[in-house]
């Protein structure tokens, strides 16, 4: 887990504070309670002073009462009782089942949030209503703030045209039809870019590709024909078969919430080539029937005119039912398709669809999606065509992805590599190298929001091995070499500024959290080193050294570039409740999913940035050494630790 994370941790604090379980039942809570009663209450703090080194004044400058000889006094007594508060207050909250519950799922500013609705919301379901509403109501605001409606933008750009003096704003020369496999609304009626984003063709209907042909050559439209596929996870729709000779093509769409259970979505898309273009719009009306059912009313007007109706239905707890209607005004064609999906397993499901019309087929699909990985197959057969499509993507990272996808089928033979990058929170941008028996072609792609921009370069419409070979080598090796040697140092100096920035922002809160964390293990100290040498008499577990912050600090702590103000200032020393936290049994266990921060002793000495823990400890006379992301389980001792 990373720092997005942050929202579940900050509903994890009060678990962290008593060193227990999310999961954690009354008679643990009780138990913990007492436990650090024990240590921080008042009563229990038998010197109400204490001496200190005059080097810690720097940290604890409020409760320097008065120095002689390098000594300075602090008030143990009040520490014990800020600290005691907090306890208190992690055990009122989390024995109250009603409290308990709105701070598992809203955290401290649901329970903030539920005192100050005011006396009549006395009902736990009444808060939560409550609440959820105005969680509903911010999100809304948020995604409002950067979603826009959403749009595309294709330009057709090729080489061979441009060599030839022809300008290089043209199409590919030859006419191919784009049957999409993805799941689209049916307000996009003009298909620029999908197949699983592979930009190749599958030619499926022979029939209509004779009619498309006789369009182009008379130049009567540029959207030729419309035909009733079925979508894979979705239901049966309107697709509309594109020239891809087209110069340029724009489509968009909005869509509206009209009231609870009805939406309204309108779209509409531009073609142009030389000196003619067409276009369409179509609106669609969406009904919610029941939770589990819907029903969607479709109109298309331009060089395209339908209705259809299509509505949905899910049977069971992983299966889902889709039926479809479409009729042309034009020639008064009709076309009948169902869909059914089911979920196989928490990331895999399957589907299979079956069209009736003009061009009848049955396709048979699959797809699995991870947190590291997605893929997907898909096999189809018509009464004059088949195909198959294949498609493979991996997660390098969070903000990285590589991409291999084929097609193969009636009159196609392809095959698509490539690869993408998030540069910002709202953009991407990916590049795709296509080599078929139609030629070699370059696909460029910048996706910001809902908008995405498409520009697809034909590079040859001939096989050459030479130029084949060229044509993913040279854009490969440019971008790596960009990469490592402009890019990633621009975007580490960046991010290292953004941290400076940030620290000069947090300074303050960081310093306060550090006094309360020093606060809190001074009175910790002497527990501690009680079961530290307790551990010591019967080799067992010690914790020699334990540190917590900044990833990249802890990873470059012993390096030159580091100087240790640096390195101090996002890291602090956590031995001490580390050496506490360990049971009468030898063992120490951090549960998973609490942030560290909020344990007794610790802070939060770097926030916005990711940070680990790391533990050097000692157990049966020999060294062990461990290193764990913030939110991940820490059990020690453990084999696999030792050095």
């Amino acid at each position: 887990m990373n720092e997005k994370n942050g929202g579940e941790g900050n509903k994890r604090e009060l678990y962290a504070l008593l060193h227990i379980s999310p999961e954690a039942s009354d008679e643990e809570i009780r138990k913990a309670y007492r436990q650090w009663a024990q240590v921080y209450h008042p009563d229990k703090c038998q010197s109400p002073k204490v001496q200190i080194p005059l080097s810690f004044c720097s940290i604890l400058p409020e409760f320097r009462l008065f120095s002689y000889n390098s000594f300075v006094v602090l008030n143990m007594k009040e520490i014990a009782t800020e600290n005691f508060q907090r306890i208190c207050e992690a055990y009122e909250i989390l024995t109250d089942e009603n409290k308990r519950l709105i701070y598992d799922i809203y955290g401290m500013e649901g329970l903030t949030s539920g005192l100050e609705l005011g006396p009549k919301l006395n009902k736990v379901e009444e808060i939560k209503e409550e609440l959820e509403r105005l969680r509903r109501q911010r999100e809304q605001e948020k995604v409002s703030a950067h979603i826009r409606p959403s749009g595309s933008i294709l330009a057709n750009l090729s080489l061979p045209d441009f060599l030839d003096g022809d300008g290089i704003m043209r199409g590919y020369g030859f006419p191919s039809l784009y049957p999409i496999s993805l799941q689209f609304d049916l307000t996009r009626c003009f298909v620029m870019v999908t197949l699983d984003e592979l930009f190749y063709i599958w030619l499926m209907m022979p029939h209509v590709w004779y009619h498309v042909v006789q369009g182009v050559s008379r130049r009567v439209c540029l959207l030729a024909h419309a035909e009733l596929l079925t979508i894979p996870h979705s239901s049966p729709i309107l697709l509309l078969i594109v020239m891809l000779n087209v110069r340029m093509a724009m489509a968009s769409e909005v869509q509206s919430q009209i009231s609870k259970r009805n939406s309204l979505a309108i779209g509409g898309n531009l073609a142009v080539n030389a000196n003619s273009g067409g276009g369409a719009a179509t609106a669609v009306l969406r009904h919610h029937i029941s939770p589990v059912s819907s029903v969607e009313l479709m109109g298309s007007i331009g060089l395209q005119s339908l209705i259809g109706v299509q509505t949905s239905r899910q049977l069971s707890v992983h299966s889902t039912a889709i039926m479809g209607l479409t009729m042309s005004l034009r020639d008064g064609s009709v076309n009948l398709s169902n869909a059914w999906t089911r979920q196989l397993s928490d990331t895999t499901n399957g589907n299979i669809q079956l069209s009736l019309g003009p061009e009848s087929s049955i396709g048979v699909g699959w797809r699995k999606k991870d947190k590291k990985m997605s893929a997907s197959g898909e096999i189809k057969i018509g009464t004059s065509s088949f195909g198959a499509t294949a498609h493979y993507t991996h997660s390098f990272s969070a903000k990285s992805h590589g991409r291999i996808a084929g097609t193969v089928g009636s009159g196609t033979l392809a095959l698509e590599v490539g690869g993408g990058r998030k540069i910002s929170k709202f953009s991407t941008v990916r590049m795709l190298y296509t080599i078929g028996i139609k030629g070699i072609i370059w696909r460029f792609e910048l996706h910001r929001g809902g908008q995405k921009l498409v520009v697809p370069i034909l590079v040859s419409r001939f096989l050459n091995p030479v130029l084949a070979t060229g044509a993913l080598i040279i854009p490969a090796s440019l971008y790596f070499t960009l990469k490592n040697f402009v890019l990633k140092p621009y975007y580490l100096k960046r991010e290292k500024q953004k941290a400076l920035e940030n620290m000069d922002k947090t300074q303050s809160q960081v310093q306060e959290a550090r006094d309360a964390a020093k606060k809190a293990q001074q009175l910790l100290q002497n527990v501690a080193n009680r079961k530290r040498n307790k551990q010591l008499e019967m080799d067992g577990l010690v914790v020699l050294k334990a540190l917590y912050g900044n990833s990249k600090a802890l990873l470059n702590r012993r390096k030159s570039e580091e100087t240790e103000d640096e390195v101090s200032s996002q890291i602090m020393d956590v031995t001490v409740p580390l050496n506490f936290l360990v049971n009468d049994s030898g063992q120490l266990k951090l549960h998973q999913g609490v942030k560290k921060s909020g344990i007794m002793g610790f802070c939060d000495p770097c926030p916005g940035e990711p940070k680990q823990l790391y533990v050097e400890y000692t157990y049966g006379g020999n060294n062990f050494e461990v290193t764990v992301g913030d939110y991940e389980e820490l059990l020690i001792p453990h084999e696999r630790h030792k050095v």
